[in-house]
């Protein structure tokens, strides 16, 4: 990224992550450790491409506040937030580290993170209809964005998906049943920001190109994540590696080999970087594309 894009990208982050903040700063005294742990998981860091696409599909749109749609973008997080503590449970992923730290649930009691889990997926949704009543955006189109966000949480979505993932453990699947699991585990929810942005600038026309996009950048995206629990380091990861192969999942890489997969990541990136050119001012989300084809986390 040229040194324009990266303040671009540290500015997005640092909103983000004050607004994620304030979503948490009241602490009732009876449930302030629930509020501690959606806090501790919220804050723990990550990229933020979620929000970050949300709100770049409002700016290419024609979009002019970014302030006024920011919690929205944020409301996304949440979702995400809550899927990475459940994921991490004993009784689906069982993963002791989530970026470098202690998993939600090594932090704090296990029920407690299921709940924190739980609080974080209804504060999104939450968070879309105060936008209505407090007269940021119009009802229906709080409707609208609550419809393409809680399709992509349920069963077409990213639950769906985590119930294909875990069904598939110990067998093997084909390329087409893992192409849908990763569609709805990882995809359904990059597609929704990229989408939502869209609905939140108005311009309707171009949610299929969004979409899109967001299909191509999604795949590469899951792809280069299979790559790293290969090649990766906990350093860079945050989290032990070699956990597909340790439980047995069929991923990209033990299907389709890693320079195939290397290949498909990379034509996925070309054909989510052609769709961007039908949007105005898209220099910024060009080069961000561009990088997660090569990331290291």
């Amino acid at each position: 990224m040229n040194d324009t894009n990266k303040q671009l990208l540290e500015q997005y982050v640092k909103s983000i992550d004050e607004c994620l903040l304030r979503f948490t700063q009241n602490k009732p005294e009876l449930q302030g450790i629930l509020c501690d742990a959606m806090e501790y998981s919220l804050m723990a860091g990550g990229k933020r491409l979620r929000p970050v696409l949300c709100l770049e599909f409002y700016r290419m749109c024609g979009g002019k506040d970014i302030d006024n749609i920011l919690d929205i973008a944020c409301a996304i997080e949440l979702i995400h937030t809550f899927s990475l503590i459940h994921d991490d449970l004993p009784c689906m992923d069982d993963d002791d580290f989530r970026r470098g730290k202690p998993s939600c649930h090594k932090a704090f009691p296990e029920n407690i993170a299921l709940l924190a889990g739980d609080a974080l997926n209804t504060l999104a949704f939450e968070v879309i209809s105060n936008a209505a009543l407090d007269g940021k955006i119009p009802a229906e189109k709080a409707v609208m964005l609550i419809s393409v966000l809680s399709k992509s949480v349920g069963t077409e979505g990213m639950i769906g998906g985590q119930v294909i993932d875990l069904l598939s453990e110990g067998k093997e699947i084909d390329i087409e049943t893992l192409n849908t699991l990763q569609s709805y585990k990882t995809g359904a929810l990059i597609e929704a920001a990229c989408v939502m942005g869209v609905i939140l600038a108005g311009k309707y026309e171009m949610i299929p190109v969004a979409a899109d996009y967001a299909s191509a950048v999604g795949r590469a995206f899951q792809i280069v994540d299979d790559l790293l629990d290969v090649n990766g380091t906990f350093e860079e990861l945050g989290k032990p590696i070699g956990s597909d192969s340790e439980q047995k999942k069929s991923t990209y890489v033990s299907l389709l080999g890693e320079n195939r997969s290397k290949q498909i990541a990379a034509q996925l990136t070309m054909q989510a970087l052609g769709h961007l050119t039908r949007f105005d001012n898209n220099g910024f989300l060009t080069e961000l594309t561009d990088d997660l084809l090569s990331r290291r986390n």
